[in-house]
């Protein structure tokens, strides 16, 4: 959905007043299931009791203590937590209070870490087109989300756009077997072209969130890009704001590649929704850089390290890892994927399904054969997310996923903890949603 159909939409939205689980309700008694966790936020659904508790418990003693005057007992348990996920060097962070925030202070980190090593020639970000990367001017600046930056152009610190990496939609010249090798390839001319001298960090989503619709990365990408920003000094920053903390299986979304960059952001699924909370991490040899040159991170905000949204992350982290959702979450995937397809078998429109984990999309075509979206003034996005709320169902449906106006796709990215029987509701009422719109417009 574009912001402005966003804009329109929330002209008339339902006022919730309620939420347990997998599900809301709103002023009229209306039961809605969450089939994308709100914007792939709400990885433990609503209202958990004991996540609940544990933000109460912390208020009871103290609701901040300043990072910058104290340490807490939630700050230094989550950290250790973050810790054992990363695994590897990733070991040094610094907390906010969201994806942007986390995707800015990624930016903020590479460009100390360059200046501490004597690379202060080293200003500029690569990023790729279909990106998504937040709302700060710097997040911003590195998306390639055309709709959403194109009111700020001009006030953005430099970026250079490279080519969407997506097996569906491989760049010219490439296959779907051969994209990822495409695309590298793509990132080592760039640099080179601009001049590694100039180039502090390649920025981009393992798996593509709202941009593109839950596209990962291609095979062999992630490792060649390592190697490529390895060779030139660049260093490798992993977006998983959207696609991490569990979301696609591993709680590193860039594991399943193989690869560990050089910093990550992490932010959604970290707290569950339950408080606002993302950080920034990075490997140790990046924190021992900034830590011999400035003492410490020269990032960092008022409510960094926020007490009670630490307490809320170690409780769901906690909960996941009790409750084993993260092998729920990978081998759920095949049967997401194959659900929906038996779902929609028969709409012709329905021309990729794709994604990892309980992070799936449905892209919509106007042909299967040449995968022409729909055009853009058909508003289908739009017209889905109506169809699904009308009939008790919240799931994204995003446009402009093809070249920033063309193009429909509707993600599902429901709770870790969901049921089966609520899997099949929502994949049920997804397939229903998009039937009708396509019915009614004739496209089926």
């Amino acid at each position: 959905m574009s912001r402005k159909d966003a804009l329109t939409a929330t002209a008339a939205l339902p006022k919730v007043t309620h939420a347990r689980g997998s599900y809301l309700w709103d002023a009229t008694g209306k039961q809605y299931i969450d089939g994308s966790g709100g914007p792939a936020v709400y990885c433990l659904g609503h209202a958990h009791p004991e996540v609940n508790a544990a933000i109460a418990a912390q208020l009871g003693q103290i609701a901040h203590g300043y990072r910058y005057n104290f340490s807490t007992d939630a700050l230094e348990h989550l950290t250790e937590i973050i810790r054992t996920h990363t695994g590897g060097t990733l070991r040094e962070m610094v907390f906010v209070t969201g994806g942007s925030e986390a995707v800015e202070s990624c930016l903020k980190i590479a460009l100390q870490y360059q200046t501490a090593i004597g690379q202060k020639s080293r200003r500029r970000f690569i990023s790729r087109e279909r990106s998504w990367h937040g709302n700060t001017l710097g997040a911003l600046g590195v998306s390639g989300f055309a709709e959403r930056t194109a009111a700020y152009e001009g006030a953005f610190i430099p970026s250079i756009k490279l080519s969407p990496a997506n097996a569906y939609r491989p760049i010219a010249g490439a296959t779907p077997d051969t994209a990822g090798e495409a695309c590298a390839a793509e990132l080592e001319a760039a640099i080179l072209a601009h001049g590694p001298e100039t180039i502090a960090a390649f920025i981009f989503e393992p798996v593509v969130g709202a941009a593109g619709g839950c596209v990962p990365a291609p095979e062999t990408y992630a490792r060649r890009v390592r190697e490529i920003c390895t060779k030139y000094g660049v260093l490798m920053i992993a977006d998983e704001v959207m696609c991490g903390a569990g979301r696609t299986g591993p709680w590193r979304a860039l594991d399943r590649d193989g690869v560990e960059p050089d910093i990550m952001s992490i932010a959604k699924g970290l707290a569950g929704g339950y408080m606002p909370l993302g950080a920034a991490i990075c490997t140790t040899a990046v924190w021992d850089a900034i830590r011999a040159r400035d003492g410490a991170f020269g990032t960092g905000h008022t409510f960094t390290g926020h007490t009670a949204a630490c307490a809320a992350g170690v409780a769901v982290q906690e909960i996941i890892a009790r409750e084993g959702l993260l092998a729920r979450v990978t081998a759920n995937e095949a049967r997401l994927k194959t659900w929906l397809a038996e779902a929609m078998h028969d709409l012709d429109a329905i021309g990729d399904i794709r994604g990892r984990g309980h992070f799936i999309c449905a892209e919509l075509v106007a042909d299967r054969a040449s995968k022409q979206p729909f055009a853009a003034q058909r508003q289908l996005a739009l017209k889905i997310r109506a169809a699904a709320m009308a009939n008790g169902l919240i799931c994204y449906p995003v446009s402009g996923n093809v070249d920033g106006s063309n193009g429909d796709i509707v993600i599902l990215a429901p709770p870790y903890n969901c049921t089966d029987d609520e899997l099949t509701e929502i994949v049920d009422k997804t397939a229903k949603s998009i039937r009708q719109v396509l019915i009614s417009e004739a496209l089926a």
